[in-house]
């Protein structure tokens, strides 16, 4: 769908004159049509359409013979049976005359905000200014989510700790997919800041314009960091879970091994007396319960034998007399250490 914005004036700071202004053209969630219409109507060639439609696509900045064309990486949400997931879409930005064409395949709450005006203190007078507005917004949603993401991650940690369920090691999955998208997102834009700051083709206007720039840049780089921390984070989160899953199933496999041990006994008992042959006490008709005992005896010996419930006793009776010991220490540190302050 393609929208044609208000005229935007543009105005020098101290000059109270108000000059023309440019022209916002809002193309989301684009068709066929509307890929047509941008064509014959804004001369925006088929390529740079093509590469605004890859979802891969990296952040750049292009001159062509009639108009400057930037890619910035946007945030996006989508829903899938586990929830809200996030990912990154391309953004297009065309700066021809005295029109800026912004297109994007799917919606973002960031030209929303743009269309709706709800945004403070952005220099959105000229072109250039507008187009790291959005960059400068975009980058702070992206701080937003990934604060989001964080307390989404907190969230199934404390689930995890009562169960582990494959669920919630899905969204984890999720959350880290997410935060791929991101960093690698909020590099290219890095990289397309700093070219900005240098390009002969997008040049500041003023120096409030250059001020915001630097700031930008800073903020995406806290979103870099973040992102970079988080993902660290979520990696030894994962890993440490992964570690609790494979020594519940030794554990398990474990205790399966001890009762298998265990009625060895038994069977070879009762397997003994089974064969067809003259054994001791055949004839006597006690001899089944006095079988049956000893196959109980055998199996609850083997059990209690073989089972480590002993040796947890041990080591949790030892671990016992070593936090008495480095408690009574640190009370006697305390007490020195406060007789010198005295």
């Amino acid at each position: 769908m393609i929208t044609i914005r208000n005229a935007i004036a543009s105005r020098i700071p101290g000059d109270t004159t108000t000059k023309n202004g440019y022209t916002w053209v809002d193309a989301r969630e684009i068709t066929r049509d509307d890929i047509d219409a941008l064509q014959e109507d804004y001369g925006i060639g088929a390529e740079l359409l093509a590469d605004i439609m890859d979802l891969d696509e990296q952040a750049r900045i292009e001159k062509e013979e009639e108009y400057v064309a930037l890619i910035v990486r946007l945030p996006a949400l989508t829903d899938d049976s586990h929830g809200i997931n996030q990912y990154c879409v391309p953004l297009g930005i065309v700066m021809k005359g005295d029109t800026i064409i912004t297109i994007c395949q799917s919606d973002s709450v960031i030209l929303e905000d743009f269309a709706r005006n709800r945004f403070r203190q952005y220099p959105v007078q000229t072109q250039e200014g507008f187009v790291i507005s959005l960059m400068g917004r975009s980058a702070m949603v992206f701080i937003r989510l990934l604060k989001y993401l964080n307390r989404q991650k907190n969230l199934i940690e404390e689930e995890l700790h009562r169960s582990v369920r494959n669920d919630e090691l899905i969204q984890l999955l999720s959350i880290q997919k997410s935060l791929v998208y991101f960093t690698t997102s909020l590099t290219t834009n890095e990289i397309l800041l700093e070219k900005l700051q240098k390009s002969p083709y997008f040049r500041m206007n003023n120096e409030e314009e250059r001020e915001f720039l630097e700031d930008i840049i800073i903020d995406n780089k806290q979103a870099i960091e973040m992102a970079n921390i988080y993902a660290s984070i979520l990696t030894g989160t994962m890993d440490a879970f992964a570690s609790v899953i494979s020594n519940n199933l030794s554990f398990i496999m474990r205790r399966l091994t001890v009762i298998s041990i265990a009625f060895m006994f038994p069977t070879f008992l009762v397997g003994y007396y089974g064969m067809n042959v003259e054994l001791p006490f055949a004839n006597n008709h006690f001899m089944m319960y006095g079988i049956i005992g000893i196959s109980l005896i055998a199996g609850f010996g083997s059990a209690f034998v073989l089972s480590d419930r002993r040796t947890r006793k041990r080591v949790k009776r030892d671990g016992t007399k070593v936090h008495k010991r480095r408690d009574k220490k640190k009370r006697l540190h305390t007490k020195k250490f406060k007789k010198r302050l005295d």
